[in-house]
């Protein structure tokens, strides 16, 4: 038997108890956060580096996700220390173009241990088995076809120079050996320097002012990305001998822009927007079901650039 009579305040507060407990009950499926996905890139002054980083983001929103971009600016210790936040971020899935072939390995064995999966875009690391994808251009494919196109606008003979991108990157040493591999049936052609720039446009400027002094009657250059051949070209430009050939490698917007200006003669795209969208969609497909379905290596043919098709180029993309 109740001690004191129900008043009005108490009836309310035992009606609305089940309504309570519905509520309470529900709040975690309402509550629950987004899982996050970490995309970690070099510098976004590359305007190849700031593509392939938009379209992973936002693929990965549109695909419901949150994320968190990150930039290393090609400095493994930098690299290692975003790893460390992705991982105090908990977050689901690293999507990553890495700071060096074999400085990388550590990080994404760290991330593994921890539960999180990497999903690699555009350079390889020097381990199998450690990344859940490493997905690539073909680069050996596409610097044949620029040495191809090369060769050509040459007319098949003349001195030439090569630059090569930062030496502890395995395209850099893979798109240079496709280069000569290529360029070394042509006789009437030779190479008189090969230098690394590093993949950097002032660098290359600089180099090339100094290539010039010493091979003054070059016909040539053939680069291992574009913003090298940017750099080379403006040096080139510079001296007055904007007449010497230039070919690059990437696809990039200012490249195109140099071709539809007569400047640049060629260049190789990269479809890196696919790739980073193709990085996203594989990462989704391994959370929800523990594999990508594919293998870890996925590798996607690269195309020419040049005045002939440049009318149909878009942000690292070519118009069929």
């Amino acid at each position: 038997m109740l001690k004191s009579p129900l008043n009005w305040k108490s009836i309310v507060r035992l009606l609305a108890i089940p309504t309570l407990l519905l509520t309470a009950g529900a709040m975690p499926a309402v509550a629950q956060q987004k899982k996050l996905i970490a995309i970690i890139v070099p510098s976004p002054e590359n305007p190849f580096f700031k593509a392939e980083a938009d379209a992973a983001d936002a693929k990965a929103k549109a695909m419901g996700y949150d994320t968190l971009v990150l930039v290393h600016n090609d400095d493994p210790v930098k690299q290692d220390q975003l790893f460390d936040t992705a991982i105090a971020r908990k977050a689901a899935a690293i999507i990553l173009d890495n700071a060096g072939a074999d400085a990388t390995v550590a990080a994404v064995k760290k991330a593994k241990a921890a539960g999180i999966p990497s999903f690699l875009v555009d350079r390889e690391i020097n381990a199998n088995g450690v990344a859940a994808a490493q997905l690539v251009s073909n680069n050996y494919q596409g610097a044949t076809l620029g040495a191809e196109e090369f060769a050509k606008v040459m007319g098949e003979q003349g001195d030439y120079v090569e630059l090569i991108g930062k030496e502890t990157d395995t395209n850099a040493g893979i798109r240079s050996k496709g280069y000569n591999d290529t360029l070394s049936q042509y006789p009437k052609l030779k190479k008189v320097a090969a230098q690394s720039a590093n993949w950097n446009q002032a660098e290359a400027f600089q180099k090339m002012q100094t290539i010039i002094q010493q091979y003054p009657n070059i016909k040539g250059v053939i680069s291992g990305n574009d913003t090298m051949a940017l750099g080379a070209y403006a040096a080139l430009k510079a001296a007055g001998k904007g007449n010497v050939l230039v070919v690059g490698f990437d696809g990039s917007p200012d490249v195109a822009a140099s071709i539809k200006a007569g400047e640049i003669k060629a260049t190789v795209l990269q479809p890196v927007v696919h790739l980073s969208e193709l990085a996203v969609e594989e990462a989704d497909q391994f959370l929800k079901t523990g594999k990508t379905g594919k293998d870890e290596k996925q590798t996607i043919d690269c195309v020419l650039v040049n005045p002939d098709n440049v009318a149909n180029y878009s942000a690292f993309n070519l118009k069929e």
